[in-house]
Protein backbone atom coordinates (compact mmCIF):
# COMPACT_ATOMS: atom_id res chain seq x y z
CA UNK A 1 0.00 0.00 0.00
CA UNK A 2 1.63 3.41 -1.01
CA UNK A 3 2.35 5.65 1.99
CA UNK A 4 0.06 8.34 2.39
CA UNK A 5 1.72 11.35 3.95
CA UNK A 6 -0.51 14.52 5.77
CA UNK A 7 0.00 17.38 3.83
CA UNK A 8 -0.43 21.29 4.40
CA UNK A 9 -0.24 24.71 2.37
CA UNK A 10 2.59 26.75 3.40
CA UNK A 11 3.10 29.62 1.51
CA UNK A 12 5.49 31.99 2.63
CA UNK A 13 5.41 35.82 2.81
CA UNK A 14 8.75 36.01 0.59
CA UNK A 15 7.01 33.69 -2.21
CA UNK A 16 3.50 35.86 -2.34
CA UNK A 17 5.22 38.85 -1.38
CA UNK A 18 7.37 38.53 -5.13
CA UNK A 19 4.34 37.40 -6.89
CA UNK A 20 2.34 40.99 -5.67
CA UNK A 21 5.55 42.61 -6.77
CA UNK A 22 5.02 41.54 -9.93
CA UNK A 23 1.18 42.61 -9.72
CA UNK A 24 1.84 45.78 -8.98
CA UNK A 25 4.64 45.75 -11.78
CA UNK A 26 2.61 44.45 -14.91
CA UNK A 27 2.76 46.37 -17.81
CA UNK A 28 -0.67 47.13 -18.26
CA UNK A 29 -1.27 46.98 -21.98
CA UNK A 30 -3.79 49.54 -24.15
CA UNK A 31 -7.66 47.81 -24.28
CA UNK A 32 -10.25 48.74 -26.46
CA UNK A 33 -12.19 51.47 -25.70
CA UNK A 34 -15.79 49.65 -26.28
CA UNK A 35 -19.24 48.73 -24.12
CA UNK A 36 -18.66 45.43 -23.53
CA UNK A 37 -14.57 44.72 -23.00
CA UNK A 38 -14.86 41.18 -22.51
CA UNK A 39 -15.69 40.67 -26.27
CA UNK A 40 -12.42 41.03 -26.70
CA UNK A 41 -10.94 38.73 -23.86
CA UNK A 42 -10.36 39.77 -20.30
CA UNK A 43 -12.33 43.00 -19.46
CA UNK A 44 -9.52 45.40 -18.72
CA UNK A 45 -11.41 47.01 -16.05
CA UNK A 46 -12.55 43.92 -13.91
CA UNK A 47 -8.70 43.16 -14.59
CA UNK A 48 -7.69 46.14 -13.15
CA UNK A 49 -10.01 46.01 -10.39
CA UNK A 50 -9.33 42.50 -9.26
CA UNK A 51 -5.24 43.05 -9.15
CA UNK A 52 -5.60 46.17 -7.34
CA UNK A 53 -7.71 43.83 -4.50
CA UNK A 54 -4.98 41.25 -4.92
CA UNK A 55 -2.31 43.78 -3.62
CA UNK A 56 -4.38 45.91 -1.50
CA UNK A 57 -7.11 44.22 -0.12
CA UNK A 58 -6.88 39.86 -0.40
CA UNK A 59 -6.01 38.49 3.01
CA UNK A 60 -3.42 35.69 1.58
CA UNK A 61 -3.09 34.17 5.25
CA UNK A 62 -6.47 33.62 5.05
CA UNK A 63 -6.61 31.96 2.35
CA UNK A 64 -4.05 29.14 3.44
CA UNK A 65 -5.72 29.20 6.49
CA UNK A 66 -8.87 28.23 4.41
CA UNK A 67 -7.05 25.50 2.25
CA UNK A 68 -6.35 23.90 5.35
CA UNK A 69 -9.41 23.45 6.82
CA UNK A 70 -10.10 20.02 5.60
CA UNK A 71 -7.95 16.74 6.20
CA UNK A 72 -5.12 16.26 2.93
CA UNK A 73 -3.03 14.46 1.98
CA UNK A 74 -0.07 13.12 -0.35
CA UNK A 75 0.16 9.48 -1.59
CA UNK A 76 2.59 8.27 -4.30
CA UNK A 77 0.67 6.56 -7.33
CA UNK A 78 2.51 5.06 -10.27
CA UNK A 79 4.94 8.06 -11.07
CA UNK A 80 2.87 11.14 -9.56
CA UNK A 81 2.56 12.47 -5.92
CA UNK A 82 -0.90 13.16 -5.66
CA UNK A 83 -2.80 15.50 -3.64
CA UNK A 84 -6.24 14.92 -2.04
CA UNK A 85 -8.37 15.86 0.61
CA UNK A 86 -9.86 12.97 2.42
CA UNK A 87 -12.87 14.41 4.76
CA UNK A 88 -14.56 10.73 6.11
CA UNK A 89 -17.92 12.34 7.27
CA UNK A 90 -20.65 10.93 8.84
CA UNK A 91 -20.83 8.11 6.90
CA UNK A 92 -17.50 7.00 8.70
CA UNK A 93 -15.75 5.08 6.50
CA UNK A 94 -18.45 3.49 4.59
CA UNK A 95 -19.82 5.73 1.74
CA UNK A 96 -17.20 6.62 -0.31
CA UNK A 97 -17.46 9.55 -3.22
CA UNK A 98 -14.57 10.63 -5.39
CA UNK A 99 -15.24 14.15 -6.56
CA UNK A 100 -12.84 15.38 -9.47
CA UNK A 101 -12.50 19.15 -10.27
CA UNK A 102 -11.62 20.44 -14.10
CA UNK A 103 -10.01 23.62 -15.32
CA UNK A 104 -9.23 26.02 -14.86
CA UNK A 105 -10.78 25.47 -11.71
CA UNK A 106 -8.98 23.14 -9.07
CA UNK A 107 -9.78 20.98 -5.69
CA UNK A 108 -10.89 24.37 -4.18
CA UNK A 109 -14.24 24.34 -6.63
CA UNK A 110 -16.24 22.27 -4.08
CA UNK A 111 -15.29 24.64 -0.64
CA UNK A 112 -19.21 25.18 -0.42
CA UNK A 113 -20.25 21.67 -0.48
CA UNK A 114 -17.78 19.61 1.03
CA UNK A 115 -19.23 19.36 4.63
CA UNK A 116 -22.67 20.19 3.24
CA UNK A 117 -22.15 16.82 1.60
CA UNK A 118 -19.71 14.80 4.59
CA UNK A 119 -21.96 16.01 7.50
CA UNK A 120 -25.49 16.96 6.17
CA UNK A 121 -26.91 16.56 9.36
CA UNK A 122 -25.17 19.75 10.53
CA UNK A 123 -27.20 21.75 7.97
CA UNK A 124 -30.71 20.22 8.95
CA UNK A 125 -30.05 17.60 6.53
CA UNK A 126 -30.30 13.83 7.10
CA UNK A 127 -27.24 11.66 8.62
CA UNK A 128 -28.40 9.18 5.72
CA UNK A 129 -26.59 11.38 3.23
CA UNK A 130 -23.29 11.37 4.78
CA UNK A 131 -20.54 10.72 2.30
CA UNK A 132 -16.39 9.87 2.68
CA UNK A 133 -15.11 12.43 0.65
CA UNK A 134 -11.67 12.19 -1.43
CA UNK A 135 -11.47 15.44 -3.80
CA UNK A 136 -7.78 14.87 -5.41
CA UNK A 137 -6.20 17.65 -7.22
CA UNK A 138 -6.01 16.37 -10.79
CA UNK A 139 -1.86 15.66 -11.98
CA UNK A 140 -0.35 18.67 -12.48
CA UNK A 141 -2.75 20.57 -10.98
CA UNK A 142 -2.44 22.02 -7.58
CA UNK A 143 -0.50 20.17 -5.16
CA UNK A 144 -0.15 17.24 -7.02
CA UNK A 145 3.34 16.70 -9.20
CA UNK A 146 3.74 17.21 -12.85
CA UNK A 147 3.96 14.98 -15.95
CA UNK A 148 7.01 15.59 -17.62
CA UNK A 149 4.79 15.71 -20.71
CA UNK A 150 0.88 16.01 -21.53
CA UNK A 151 -1.10 12.95 -19.96
CA UNK A 152 -5.26 13.02 -20.10
CA UNK A 153 -7.74 12.11 -18.30
CA UNK A 154 -7.81 8.09 -18.84
CA UNK A 155 -4.94 8.00 -17.37
CA UNK A 156 -6.02 10.04 -14.50
CA UNK A 157 -9.45 8.00 -14.24
CA UNK A 158 -6.76 4.83 -13.92
CA UNK A 159 -4.69 6.93 -11.14
CA UNK A 160 -7.83 8.05 -9.07
CA UNK A 161 -9.40 3.86 -9.34
CA UNK A 162 -5.79 3.47 -7.67
CA UNK A 163 -6.08 5.59 -4.92
CA UNK A 164 -9.52 4.65 -3.97
CA UNK A 165 -9.33 1.11 -3.95
CA UNK A 166 -5.50 0.62 -3.45
CA UNK A 167 -4.39 3.31 -1.44
CA UNK A 168 -7.87 4.23 0.67
CA UNK A 169 -8.67 1.06 0.52
CA UNK A 170 -12.35 1.39 -0.24
CA UNK A 171 -13.87 -1.47 -2.89
CA UNK A 172 -16.00 0.71 -4.70
CA UNK A 173 -17.05 4.19 -4.89
CA UNK A 174 -19.61 6.53 -6.69
CA UNK A 175 -18.16 9.06 -8.66
CA UNK A 176 -18.86 12.79 -9.86
CA UNK A 177 -17.16 15.35 -11.85
CA UNK A 178 -17.61 18.45 -14.05
CA UNK A 179 -15.37 19.85 -16.96
CA UNK A 180 -12.54 17.39 -16.82
CA UNK A 181 -13.51 15.82 -14.28
CA UNK A 182 -16.39 15.06 -15.94
CA UNK A 183 -14.32 13.18 -18.22
CA UNK A 184 -12.33 11.62 -16.02
CA UNK A 185 -15.76 10.33 -14.47
CA UNK A 186 -16.53 9.27 -17.49
CA UNK A 187 -13.37 6.95 -18.38
CA UNK A 188 -13.70 5.84 -14.64
CA UNK A 189 -17.36 4.51 -15.90
CA UNK A 190 -16.25 3.40 -19.41
CA UNK A 191 -12.78 0.88 -17.86
CA UNK A 192 -13.04 0.83 -14.12
CA UNK A 193 -16.94 0.23 -13.82
CA UNK A 194 -16.31 -2.78 -11.42
CA UNK A 195 -14.84 -0.54 -8.69
CA UNK A 196 -16.62 2.69 -9.51
CA UNK A 197 -19.95 1.76 -9.20
CA UNK A 198 -21.76 4.93 -10.37
CA UNK A 199 -21.16 8.17 -11.79
CA UNK A 200 -22.81 12.13 -11.91
CA UNK A 201 -21.55 14.58 -14.24
CA UNK A 202 -22.61 18.22 -14.83
CA UNK A 203 -21.00 18.47 -18.32
CA UNK A 204 -21.38 15.60 -20.55
CA UNK A 205 -18.32 14.86 -22.20
CA UNK A 206 -18.40 11.59 -24.73
CA UNK A 207 -19.62 11.80 -28.03
CA UNK A 208 -21.12 8.68 -29.33
CA UNK A 209 -20.72 6.77 -32.69
CA UNK A 210 -21.84 8.34 -36.06
CA UNK A 211 -22.47 12.28 -34.26
CA UNK A 212 -26.10 13.96 -33.92
CA UNK A 213 -28.92 12.36 -35.92
CA UNK A 214 -31.61 14.22 -35.35
CA UNK A 215 -33.38 17.89 -36.04
CA UNK A 216 -32.60 18.39 -32.99
CA UNK A 217 -29.33 16.77 -32.12
CA UNK A 218 -28.11 18.84 -35.24
CA UNK A 219 -29.79 22.00 -33.94
CA UNK A 220 -27.92 21.77 -30.87
CA UNK A 221 -24.65 21.07 -32.73
CA UNK A 222 -24.79 23.79 -34.75
CA UNK A 223 -24.96 25.98 -31.65
CA UNK A 224 -22.04 24.36 -30.06
CA UNK A 225 -20.32 25.41 -32.92
CA UNK A 226 -21.12 28.69 -32.90
CA UNK A 227 -20.50 28.91 -29.07
CA UNK A 228 -17.13 27.41 -30.22
CA UNK A 229 -16.30 29.87 -32.78
CA UNK A 230 -16.36 32.79 -30.00
CA UNK A 231 -15.45 31.28 -26.54
CA UNK A 232 -13.26 28.44 -27.60
CA UNK A 233 -9.94 29.92 -28.71
CA UNK A 234 -8.42 28.77 -25.62
CA UNK A 235 -9.59 25.16 -26.47
CA UNK A 236 -8.04 25.18 -29.90
CA UNK A 237 -4.96 26.89 -28.65
CA UNK A 238 -4.40 24.22 -25.40
CA UNK A 239 -5.42 21.23 -27.16
CA UNK A 240 -2.91 21.85 -30.44
CA UNK A 241 0.14 24.58 -29.31
CA UNK A 242 -0.78 24.81 -25.15
CA UNK A 243 3.10 25.69 -24.51
CA UNK A 244 2.44 28.55 -26.51
CA UNK A 245 0.34 30.11 -23.69
CA UNK A 246 2.96 28.69 -21.06
CA UNK A 247 5.63 30.76 -22.27
CA UNK A 248 3.76 33.78 -21.97
CA UNK A 249 1.99 32.62 -18.86
CA UNK A 250 5.09 32.13 -16.62
CA UNK A 251 6.47 34.46 -14.42
CA UNK A 252 2.95 36.54 -15.56
CA UNK A 253 1.05 36.38 -12.82
CA UNK A 254 -1.60 39.29 -14.31
CA UNK A 255 -1.75 37.39 -18.12
CA UNK A 256 -2.45 33.78 -15.72
CA UNK A 257 -5.47 35.87 -14.13
CA UNK A 258 -6.74 37.01 -17.12
CA UNK A 259 -7.01 33.80 -18.75
CA UNK A 260 -8.45 31.97 -15.86
CA UNK A 261 -11.04 35.04 -15.05
CA UNK A 262 -11.69 35.39 -18.74
CA UNK A 263 -13.59 31.78 -18.48
CA UNK A 264 -14.97 32.41 -15.17
CA UNK A 265 -17.12 35.20 -17.06
CA UNK A 266 -17.78 33.42 -20.01
CA UNK A 267 -18.83 30.38 -18.55
CA UNK A 268 -20.63 30.79 -15.07
CA UNK A 269 -24.51 31.89 -15.11
CA UNK A 270 -24.36 35.24 -14.98
CA UNK A 271 -28.27 36.22 -16.11
CA UNK A 272 -29.31 37.49 -12.70
CA UNK A 273 -25.89 37.77 -11.15
CA UNK A 274 -22.95 40.08 -11.46
CA UNK A 275 -19.43 38.19 -11.76
CA UNK A 276 -18.54 39.10 -8.44
CA UNK A 277 -22.01 37.83 -7.15
CA UNK A 278 -21.23 34.66 -8.49
CA UNK A 279 -17.28 34.23 -7.80
CA UNK A 280 -16.11 36.95 -5.27
CA UNK A 281 -12.73 38.42 -5.73
CA UNK A 282 -11.62 36.65 -2.61
CA UNK A 283 -12.62 32.96 -3.40
CA UNK A 284 -12.15 33.48 -7.66
CA UNK A 285 -8.22 34.76 -6.56
CA UNK A 286 -7.80 31.35 -3.96
CA UNK A 287 -8.31 29.59 -7.20
CA UNK A 288 -5.99 32.02 -9.18
CA UNK A 289 -3.23 31.35 -6.75
CA UNK A 290 -3.59 27.82 -6.61
CA UNK A 291 -2.44 28.38 -10.25
CA UNK A 292 0.00 31.34 -9.62
CA UNK A 293 1.77 29.45 -6.52
CA UNK A 294 2.24 26.04 -7.69
CA UNK A 295 3.49 26.59 -11.24
CA UNK A 296 0.62 24.84 -12.57
CA UNK A 297 -0.74 27.01 -15.18
CA UNK A 298 1.76 25.13 -17.99
CA UNK A 299 0.92 21.91 -16.77
CA UNK A 300 -2.85 22.95 -16.17
CA UNK A 301 -2.88 23.92 -20.29
CA UNK A 302 -1.08 20.56 -21.48
CA UNK A 303 -4.30 18.63 -19.90
CA UNK A 304 -6.02 19.17 -23.17
CA UNK A 305 -3.18 17.97 -26.14
CA UNK A 306 -3.17 14.77 -23.20
CA UNK A 307 -7.26 14.68 -24.14
CA UNK A 308 -6.19 14.62 -28.08
CA UNK A 309 -3.49 11.81 -27.08
CA UNK A 310 -5.48 9.56 -25.34
CA UNK A 311 -7.99 8.90 -28.07
CA UNK A 312 -10.07 12.84 -27.63
CA UNK A 313 -14.16 12.29 -27.21
CA UNK A 314 -15.60 10.10 -29.80
CA UNK A 315 -16.57 6.52 -28.86
CA UNK A 316 -16.00 4.07 -31.56
CA UNK A 317 -19.07 2.15 -33.12
CA UNK A 318 -20.58 -0.28 -30.19
CA UNK A 319 -19.27 1.67 -27.39
CA UNK A 320 -21.01 3.28 -24.61
CA UNK A 321 -20.49 4.14 -21.01
CA UNK A 322 -22.44 1.25 -19.21
CA UNK A 323 -21.87 2.74 -15.96
CA UNK A 324 -25.15 4.00 -14.32
CA UNK A 325 -24.79 7.78 -14.87
CA UNK A 326 -26.68 10.82 -13.66
CA UNK A 327 -26.68 13.84 -15.57
CA UNK A 328 -27.55 17.41 -13.57
CA UNK A 329 -27.83 19.58 -16.19
CA UNK A 330 -27.07 23.97 -15.21
CA UNK A 331 -28.89 25.60 -18.17
CA UNK A 332 -26.74 28.40 -17.02
CA UNK A 333 -23.85 27.27 -19.15
CA UNK A 334 -23.14 29.17 -21.99
CA UNK A 335 -20.52 27.32 -24.16
CA UNK A 336 -20.98 23.36 -23.08
CA UNK A 337 -24.76 23.50 -23.22
CA UNK A 338 -26.31 20.03 -22.71
CA UNK A 339 -27.25 17.86 -25.84
CA UNK A 340 -30.34 16.58 -26.23
CA UNK A 341 -31.13 13.25 -23.73
CA UNK A 342 -31.27 11.22 -26.97
CA UNK A 343 -28.02 12.08 -27.62
CA UNK A 344 -26.34 11.38 -24.88
CA UNK A 345 -28.01 8.49 -24.25
CA UNK A 346 -26.05 6.36 -27.07
CA UNK A 347 -22.74 7.45 -25.47
CA UNK A 348 -23.96 6.69 -21.53
CA UNK A 349 -26.41 4.27 -19.41
CA UNK A 350 -28.64 7.41 -18.26
CA UNK A 351 -30.38 6.40 -15.48
CA UNK A 352 -31.18 10.20 -13.93
CA UNK A 353 -31.47 13.53 -15.91
CA UNK A 354 -32.22 16.42 -13.40
CA UNK A 355 -32.89 20.18 -15.16
CA UNK A 356 -31.38 22.71 -12.86
CA UNK A 357 -33.23 26.04 -12.02
CA UNK A 358 -29.75 27.87 -12.47
CA UNK A 359 -26.26 28.07 -12.66
CA UNK A 360 -23.58 27.37 -15.08
CA UNK A 361 -20.54 25.57 -15.45
CA UNK A 362 -18.96 25.72 -12.17
CA UNK A 363 -21.54 24.20 -10.56
CA UNK A 364 -20.37 23.39 -6.94
CA UNK A 365 -18.78 27.27 -6.93
CA UNK A 366 -21.93 28.82 -8.73
CA UNK A 367 -25.12 26.77 -7.15
CA UNK A 368 -23.58 24.51 -3.81
CA UNK A 369 -26.94 23.81 -2.32
CA UNK A 370 -28.08 22.69 -5.65
CA UNK A 371 -25.16 21.11 -6.39
CA UNK A 372 -25.20 19.24 -2.87
CA UNK A 373 -29.36 18.36 -3.10
CA UNK A 374 -28.55 16.52 -6.92
CA UNK A 375 -25.47 14.38 -5.51
CA UNK A 376 -27.25 13.26 -1.89
CA UNK A 377 -30.36 12.50 -4.27
CA UNK A 378 -28.61 10.37 -7.22
CA UNK A 379 -26.86 8.77 -4.53
CA UNK A 380 -29.67 7.75 -2.75
CA UNK A 381 -30.59 5.52 -5.74
CA UNK A 382 -26.77 3.79 -5.87
CA UNK A 383 -26.38 2.80 -2.16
Amino acid sequence: MADIRPFEVTWTEAEVGRVLDQVRAYPWPPAPDVPDGWAYGCDGAYLKGLCDHWTAAYDWRAAVADLNRFPQFTARVEEFDLHFLHVVGGAGGKRPLLVTHGWPGSHYEFWQSIEKLAFPSRFGGDAADAFDLVVPSLPGFGFSSKPARPIGQRTTARLFNTLMTEVLGYRSYLAQGGDWGAMVTSWLGREHGASARAIHLNMLGFRPHGGPTSEAEIAWAQKQAAAMDMMGAYFRLQVSKPQSIAWMGAGNPVGQAAWIAERFHDWSDLRAKTLDEAHPKDRLLTNIMLYVMTGSFTSGAWYYRGMVEEGGLALAAGERVETPTAFANFPGEPLYSAPPRAFAERAYNIVRWTDQPRGGHFAAMEEPDLFVADVQAWAREHG
